[in-house]
């Protein structure tokens, strides 16, 4: 069946169309793939399920324990195996150093194995935040299957190494319909192709050919636009309420990511979500594993506790989404409560705390 999900971030409605089959377990309870992940994965994870089980939403894990640091990806089975059971899962992120040898980045095996191939992270203000620009809401759906992170790379000689760049027009299509529909359906004005055709004219000049007709062709009431990355980087910075929804090969959605994270008070406060035609995958919006701050306590969990919501909400529990979103608002807007991050001093664990202690007032 098709399935309108709608995703909510603050006060705004996000809705995706996904072909799902969501297997209900008896009592109407669902069994979600939990992946902490590595760094900060466990205990912005853990924090989740304090605030589920708080909320008694009728959610159960499995749980699937996996390092992106080991050097094999066989756990990548486990965990797809158990996507294609559940349907649906909450993902901490997995690291993969620049100098690790084998099997490459357990997120790209993960979501080409599954198909996974449109990423959403939402970049919106938080009230009680202060940052130099306010006032952002700007949408970053990248392809998350091909594009740089093909995966395809050798050294023919030497000292010589090719990497090669995959870019078809099946999957530009497919990415291209996703990003109108979205804006459709959540009433954003334009869909803006990010892309660097005036060099790379073949690869990036099909992904903004391709975005452009099926604009034009199949959503005349969405204003299609284009803009080339390093510029795109400017003007995010500069102005970025110019931008609606940006949609990107899998690189230059990366860099524009980190990027939005900046724009609204870091990578601590932005959700989101992975869907494929089966399956849907949510995570923190802008992929950074926290190695540093690991086991300290210390870790902002609002990205990965509104992924959840987004989660909730893809589920159709949404007066739980709606609920736990309200609440994490609030504790931020509030001040009281917040990580040191976003100019706060409490753990992970009191700001945990506030969001269960202000769920019990609603």
């Amino acid at each position: 069946m098709i399935r309108n999900n709608i995703l909510r971030v603050g006060r705004r409605n996000i809705t995706v169309s996904t072909e799902q089959l969501l297997p209900k377990k008896y009592g109407g309870r669902y069994t979600v793939t939990l992946i902490p992940g590595d760094g900060i994965g466990k205990e912005v994870t853990d924090s989740v399920v304090s605030i589920i089980e708080a909320e008694n939403a009728p959610i159960d894990w499995e749980c699937i324990e996996i390092s992106g640091l080991d050097n094999h990806g066989e756990g990548v089975q486990r965990a797809v195996d158990s996507l294609k059971k559940n349907k649906v899962g909450l993902k901490g992120i997995w690291s993969t150093p620049a100098d690790q040898t084998g099997h490459g980045s357990l997120n790209v095996a993960f979501r080409k194995q599954l198909d996974i191939f449109a990423n959403v992270a939402l970049f919106k203000s938080f009230p009680g935040v202060k940052t130099k620009i306010q006032d952002v809401d700007l949408v970053i759906i990248r392809e998350n299957t091909e594009g740089e992170y093909s995966g395809l790379e050798h050294e023919s000689v030497p000292g010589v190494v090719e990497s090669l760049k995959i870019m078809t027009k099946a999957k530009s299509e497919r990415i291209a319909r996703f990003a109108f529909d979205f804006a459709l359906k959540n009433n954003r004005k334009s869909v803006c192709a990010v892309h660097k055709a005036n060099i790379m004219k073949l690869g990036d000049g099909l992904f903004r050919n391709i975005v452009n007709e099926v604009g034009k062709n199949e959503y005349p009431e969405i204003e299609v636009k284009n803009i080339i990355v390093d510029n795109a980087s400017m003007q995010a910075v500069a102005k970025p309420h110019q931008f609606d929804v940006l949609v990107t090969p899998n690189l230059y959605g990366s860099i524009l990511g980190n990027i939005g994270a900046a724009l609204i008070g870091g990578p601590g406060l932005v959700p989101g979500a992975n869907f494929g035609r089966e399956y849907a995958v949510f995570e923190p919006g802008c992929r950074h594993v926290g190695l540093d701050i690991k086991g300290q306590d210390v870790a902002n969990p609002t990205a990965m506790i509104l992924s959840s919501t987004l989660m909730l909400r893809h589920l159709g529990l949404n007066n739980f989404a709606d609920r736990i979103s309200h609440a994490t608002y609030s504790v931020i807007a509030e001040g009281k409560h917040t990580t040191r991050d976003i100019g706060g001093s409490s753990s992970t664990t009191e700001f945990t705390n506030a969001i269960i202690k202000k769920l019990a007032t609603l």
